[in-house]
């Protein structure tokens, strides 16, 4: 399915559906749960957006970096976190045209980078993996989750922008296209998959229904024993962790 997008200074969607999010506490933990483990160093999110998996991570201690595209996402973060050091707050293009000269400073500057439902939105996913390559310190590693099956593809996806879904192997040949080994790779949050296709596909919302993440949040940790009951092996996102 070919998508093709203008880019919106201001991302109403996005931001609406990040702000119904902020709410799912319990998911939002879920996903940081999954990726700590490969988290270490000096760490740098990208796309950042209102912080809400950023917060785990200050509440932590973890020596972090923000980052997103948009300078009203950064101006988000300021407000949230407003003890956090302005100066780990950048603004930051995964696939800007002059990357290697406005970023070289942060060349092999990170243990850890990670993405999550990030890499979905750049139709150059294979030079933001390369990038990522760049920034890294050499064994650092790489956290990248996105939406799994193109199937699902439905207008939540059109709405926030998405140029596709992946499945492991797409999202794996990446990584090794950028010169990474694969640490780990899996699927994410199974119990997710009826929700996304019924509001998505058959009532045809544009964002998720405040009510129905609300209901969802609470069964989150019924939904993390599924998933390990199917050994990760089928979910509405796919991870991969890959090493430098």
């Amino acid at each position: 399915m070919s998508q093709s997008f203008t880019y919106k200074e201001i991302d109403i969607e996005g931001m609406d559906t990040l702000s119904v999010l902020s709410d799912a506490d319990k998911l939002n933990k879920w996903f940081f749960d999954v990726i700590r483990p490969y988290c270490s160093g000096e760490i740098l999110e990208v796309g950042s957006g209102i912080g809400n998996i950023s917060q785990f991570f200050i509440e932590n201690k973890l020596s972090i970096t923000l980052s997103d595209l948009r300078s009203n996402y950064l101006e988000a973060l300021s407000k949230r976190f407003p003890s956090f050091n302005e100066k780990k707050m950048i603004l930051f293009d995964l696939v800007d045209p002059d990357f290697d000269s406005k970023y070289l400073h942060l060349f092999e500057s990170f243990d850890t980078i990670f993405a999550l439902n990030v890499v979905e939105h750049i139709e150059q996913d294979a030079l933001a993996i390369s990038n990522c390559h760049k920034l890294l310190k050499k064994g650092g590693n790489l956290i990248i989750l996105v939406p799994a099956y193109q199937a699902l593809y439905n207008r939540f996806d059109k709405e926030l922008e998405h140029y596709k879904r992946y499945n492991n192997r797409s999202l794996n040949d990446l990584f090794i296209k950028a010169d990474f080994k694969i640490v780990k790779s899996r699927y994410f949050n199974f119990a997710g998959i009826p929700g996304w296709f019924v509001s998505g596909r058959l009532l045809k919302n544009k964002i998720i229904p405040e009510g129905q993440l609300k209901f969802y949040n609470r069964l989150v940790p019924l939904f993390r024993i599924v998933d390990k009951l199917i050994f990760n092996r089928a979910g509405l996102s796919v991870i991969t962790v890959g090493q430098k």
